[in-house]
C-alpha cells in the first residue's frame, strides 16, 4: 500500500513560522508601546500648550500674584526653620527666675543686643572681629589653595606636603594661644594667627583631592597641545577646579568664624568674643546669647556674600 503523504509541514517550516508569528507580535507590540508613547507625548505637548495658553489669557492680575509666589516661596521656605526654633525657644525660656538666667527668652536676648550697640560701642567690637576673621581667612586661603593645587598635581609635593598637614590639622586649635603670644604678642597679630591655624591645614587636602580628581584625559591635552607644567596646571587644572574650591572656601569661612571666640579668649580688649567672654564671667547670659546671635548673622551675610555671585564668577557651570 502506498503511504499517504502528510499534509503537515517540515519540522523547519513549523519552527519558521513559529518565529515569524513571534515577531510579528513583538513588532505589533512594538508599535503599539510606541503609539501609547507617542500619545501620551502628544497628551502631556497639549497640556502644556494649554497652560501657557491659559497663562498669557489670564488676567495681569493673576500673572503678577504668580510671579509674586514664584519670588517669595524660596525665601518663606527659608524662614520656617527661623521661626521654628524662635517659637521652641520662646516656649523653653522663662522671663524671670532661675530659668531666665540659664535661658533667657528672645526679647531679652534682643533688648541686651540693643543695649550693647546704645551703651558699650559694639559696632567697633563687630569691625575688630570682621578684621581678624578677613586676614585670618585670606591668609589661610592664600597658602592653602596653590599648595594644594600643587599637592594634588605633583606626586612629590604630595609626599612632601600631606603628611606633615594631617600631622598638624588633628593639633586642638586652642593649644597654639600660648605658643601665638609667645611669638607674635597679645594684639590683633595673634588672633589672626589663630584663626590662619585653625583654618589652612583643613583646607590644603580638600583642594588636594579636588585636584587630584581632574580628568586624566584634560590634563593629557593640555600637554598633547604643547602646554608645559606649569600651564597646564594654570590653564587647565585650575580652571577645572576653582569652583569646587571655591565652595571648599565658602565652608572655610564658617570654620574661621567658629575660631574667632578662641582666638579672642584670652588678652583681648575688643572683639565679638571679648564681649562673649566678659558676659559670662559677670553671668550675663542674655548678652552672651546676643554676642553669638551677632556671630550668627554675620556669617549669614558672608555665606550669602559667597553664594550669590558663584554662576555670575563660572559662568560655564
Amino acid at each position: 500500500m502506498k503511504r499517504r503523504k502528510s499534509d503537515s509541514h517540515p519540522p523547519e517550516q513549523l519552527i519558521n513560522s513559529r518565529y515569524t508569528s513571534i515577531g510579528v507580535e513583538i513588532i505589533s507590540d512594538n508599535s503599539t508601546s510606541s503609539q501609547k508613547t507617542t500619545e501620551l507625548t502628544n497628551a502631556e505637548d497639549l497640556s502644556r500648550s494649554s497652560e501657557t495658553t491659559r497663562t498669557r489669557h489670564a488676567s495681569p492680575r493673576y500673572v503678577s500674584s504668580l510671579r509674586m509666589a514664584r519670588k517669595w516661596t524660596p525665601i518663606i521656605t527659608a524662614a520656617v526653620p527661623f521661626v521654628l526654633v524662635l517659637v521652641l525657644w520662646q516656649l523653653s525660656s522663662a522671663e524671670s527666675g532661675p530659668r531666665s538666667v540659664f535661658l533667657p527668652p528672645p526679647i531679652a536676648v534682643i533688648r541686651s543686643l540693643w543695649e550693647l550697640f546704645r551703651d558699650e560701642n559694639f559696632i567697633a567690637d563687630i569691625g575688630a572681629s570682621v578684621y581678624r576673621v578677613t586676614a585670618g581667612f585670606l591668609l589661610a586661603a592664600l597658602v592653602a589653595v596653590p599648595l594644594g593645587l600643587l599637592a594634588g598635581s605633583i606626586r612629590f609635593i604630595d609626599r612632601l606636603v600631606q603628611p606633615i598637614n594631617d600631622f598638624t590639622r588633628y593639633l586642638p586649635v586652642p593649644s597654639f594661644i600660648p605658643l601665638c603670644i609667645l611669638w607674635v604678642g597679645i594684639g590683633d597679630a595673634e588672633k589672626i594667627l589663630i584663626i590662619f591655624i585653625g583654618t589652612v591645614f583643613q583646607v590644603i587636602p580638600l583642594v588636594a583631592d579636588t585636584a587630584a580628581n581632574v580628568p586624566r584625559n584634560l590634563i593629557d591635552l593640555g600637554y598633547t597641545s604643547g602646554a608645559s607644567r606649569w600651564q597646564t596646571l594654570t590653564k587647565v587644572i585650575f580652571p577645572w577646579c576653582a569652583p569646587t574650591i571655591y565652595d571648599h572656601l565658602r565652608v572655610a569661612l564658617g570654620w574661621a568664624w567658629g575660631y574667632l571666640v578662641i582666638a579672642e579668649l584670652v588678652a583681648a580688649v575688643s572683639g565679638i568674643g571679648h564681649v562673649i567672654i566678659q558676659a559670662q564671667r559677670y553671668i550675663q547670659t542674655s548678652r552672651v546669647m546676643a554676642g553669638i546671635l551677632m556671630i550668627g548673622m554675620i556669617g549669614l551675610f558672608f555665606d550669602l556674600c559667597f553664594r550669590l555671585p558663584k554662576k555670575k564668577i563660572f559662568r560655564w557651570l
